[in-house]
């Protein structure tokens, strides 16, 4: 059976979880009320689903998790019960999704739409998964809610500090792409929290923060770029600088995915900082890294030879058309094309789930095109990480995972390698984590689909790794 594909099906991926508190509602909402868990049946195959109904105020409000997507924590809007009926909507890419079902006892049923197309649905009743790995209890240090500002922005983040007096070494952690809160939150895994925990057990502040726009930030991540996240980051820095209970001589900061391309633009402009972490951190342009993304994800999912062919030569069309900024109206013309014959090599089943291949075609194609003509886009795809990385003056550690499909191991340890070479970088070491992915968990294939299946920890060895090379550079005396 085929993967339902991204162009038939892609959805915004949000990380604003939303905590509710209890209030007062009818004893018919109170049965929604809870986490449901399920799949969507739609073009010859299945999506799953998980959707949490929580109390705010005297109304309902409630988020969904599409895996196979990488979406979650999605906000549902115009959510209804009357019992037994159920209906609840999510605004997407292709158009809107809407869900009309039943509700008998601890199950729902009912039907899907979303653009052209029609489906099923069923959710059951089950039990939240539990975040694994995470401290219990009381920790045995400081945590500190903290606000700082870049200009108009305003930053939250957490800042976690050894319980005895004392100043200490500290690291600023620099989320992936995408809207990401101070914990880098995806599917339950909390990768940033569980960083920031283990280093300050071992005598090291940290601090992290939302991105612009989420959680307790203020700001607009959508019309912002990597060169501005470092500014952010350049921020941070002066916060942590004023403090006392800071070592201002020992403050490094730690990079995953893209904060990987932001912390060597901030440690290039700032000789004092003391330390480069770099976690998946790309060492080629942004439209190279695309491109072996791409690859690699279609491999891992069983795409043949010939559809990874025609996605790749579309892709580069597609960069060739942003970097002169011409032939927009030529390449919306071969995207359409290259749709109608990916429907047209669907099974009969899928085939007649698409009611409108008209208005589908454009919604996808008018998503595709906005996508990359946004100021993020423009910036990642022709920036080149490989200068700033040649003028670290810094300790580097470079940590990639052997399964990584979003940012290749081999292809970015040689590159990364040959950056600190080039520009005499002498203080450096790269090491690939055994059948890690890019969060660094321990994989099987490393596709991003993956994810949510998998322990919420990471690797063995991979914090003991990077709080011991800190506390070498920094002189830390109290690491286990």
């Amino acid at each position: 059976m085929k993967k339902i594909s991204s162009i038939f099906l892609a959805l915004v991926l949000a990380a604003n979880f939303l905590q509710m508190s209890l209030s007062a509602q009818t004893p018919a909402e109170q049965k929604l009320i809870g986490y449901w868990k399920g799949d969507i049946a739609i073009m010859g195959t299945n999506l799953g689903i998980m959707v949490e109904v929580t109390p705010e105020g005297d109304s309902l409000k409630a988020t969904i998790n599409i895996p196979q997507q990488s979406a979650a924590g999605l906000s549902l809007k115009n959510i209804c019960y009357e019992y037994p009926t159920v209906h609840f909507e999510l605004p997407a890419g292709p158009g809107l999704a809407i869900f009309d079902g039943v509700i008998n006892g601890d199950s729902i049923t009912g039907a899907f739409t979303q653009s052209s197309f029609k489906g099923t649905f069923t959710l059951a009743r089950s039990d939240k998964p539990v975040s694994e790995q995470e401290a219990e209890g009381q920790p045995p240090y400081k945590q500190e809610e903290v606000t700082f500002q870049n200009g108009d922005v305003t930053l939250a983040g957490t800042l976690t500090l050894p319980e005895k007096e004392g100043a200490y070494p500290a690291a600023i952690l620099i989320t992936g792409s995408g809207p990401q809160n101070r914990d880098e939150e995806i599917f339950g895994f909390k990768p940033f929290r569980l960083i920031a925990d283990y280093l300050t057990r071992n005598g090291i502040a940290v601090l992290r923060y939302d991105d612009r726009g989420i959680g307790g930030s203020t700001g607009d991540i959508a019309t912002s770029t990597t060169a501005d996240f470092a500014t952010d980051v350049e921020t941070a820095v002066t916060f942590l600088r004023a403090r006392k209970d800071i070592d201002t001589k020992h403050i490094g900061v730690i990079g995953h995915s893209e904060g990987g391309l932001v912390a060597p633009i901030v440690a290039g402009k700032d000789p004092q900082i003391a330390f480069v972490v770099l976690l998946a951190g790309p060492a080629y342009r942004g439209d190279s890294i695309i491109l072996a993304q791409l690859e690699r994800i279609m491999k891992t999912g069983g795409a043949d030879d010939s559809t990874i062919r025609s996605q790749l030569a579309m892709q580069r069309k597609v960069f060739a058309t942003l970097e002169s900024d011409q032939g927009w109206e030529e390449l919306r013309a071969e995207m359409e094309a290259q749709f109608r014959e990916q429907i047209g090599s669907l099974p009969e089943e899928q085939r007649k789930s698409i009611t409108n291949v008209d208005e589908l075609m454009k919604t996808r194609v008018d998503a595709s095109l906005a996508g990359v003509k946004t100021p993020w886009f423009r910036y990642f795809a022709t920036y080149d990480p490989a200068p700033a990385l040649s003028k670290l003056t810094t300790p580097v550690l470079a940590l990639f995972g052997e399964l990584d499909t979003q940012v290749p191991a081999d292809m970015n340890k040689q590159g990364m390698k040959d950056a600190f070479k080039k520009g005499g970088v002498r203080d450096f070491t790269i090491k690939v984590m055994t059948k890690a992915n890019h969060l660094f968990q321990s994989a099987t294939t490393g596709a991003p689909d993956e994810y949510p299946k998998l322990e919420k920890k990471f690797v063995p060895g991979f914090l003991e790794l990077i709080t011991s090379w800190i506390a070498a550079k920094t002189g830390v005396k109290n690491h286990d």
